[in-house]
């Protein structure tokens, strides 16, 4: 099996906020292969299904963003799976501008707590990423209150282009293709 996990935080005060982008992702791969992502266990809503014959769990945490790792640790710990070939993350990432993307199979935490969490709970930093690009904070502005707001019109149009294109990463990835999916977007 192979996880999907989108990061965000629970509740509907944070849907649409630049955070919650891994979630977003995580909703689209659902509904275009048909995953109902609605059972609650290991702190998350899971749901499991197949994406192009493989199957695959899709994950959402309900820990809050910065306490991610609990319920990623708990899922990989649960099935036994290996992070550096079985386990995928989205998440934002505010180096890279509103519609871009990024795929990395390993690296730092780079300032974010999400991903700051998985690495403390797992134990490596080799594992599969794509970053969704929600851009620098403006100057001046506090960076939870940045990464907590939510995109301007022409943001959200550039934001969900890139999860259409995240979502297609995500599938080649599942199928072992992330040398492909790095190459083609990039």
């Amino acid at each position: 099996m192979f996880v999907i996990a989108g990061l965000g935080n629970p509740s509907f005060r944070y849907e649409g906020t630049r955070h919650n982008v891994g979630f977003e992702v995580i909703d689209m791969l659902a509904d275009q292969y048909r995953i109902r992502i609605k059972e609650k266990k290991h702190k998350a809503l899971c749901g499991t299904g197949i994406i192009e014959g493989n199957k695959v769990m899709l994950v959402k945490p309900q820990t809050f963003m910065n306490l991610s790792g609990e319920s990623i640790g708990a899922v990989l710990n649960f099935y036994k799976l290996e992070p550096e070939s079985e386990f995928l993350v989205v998440y934002d990432d505010i180096s890279l501008a509103p519609g871009r993307i990024r795929i990395r199979k390993k690296g730092s935490a780079g300032g974010h707590n999400g991903i700051k969490s998985i690495i403390s709970t797992i134990g490596t930093q080799e594992f599969l990423r794509i970053k969704i690009g929600v851009g620098e904070k403006p100057e001046g502005w506090d960076l939870a209150d940045y990464v907590l707001g939510r995109f301007s019109r022409e943001e959200r149009r550039q934001a969900k282009d890139a999860f259409e294109r995240a979502c297609d990463a995500a599938v080649l990835m599942v199928q072992g293709k992330t040398e492909q999916a790095m190459n083609q977007f990039n």
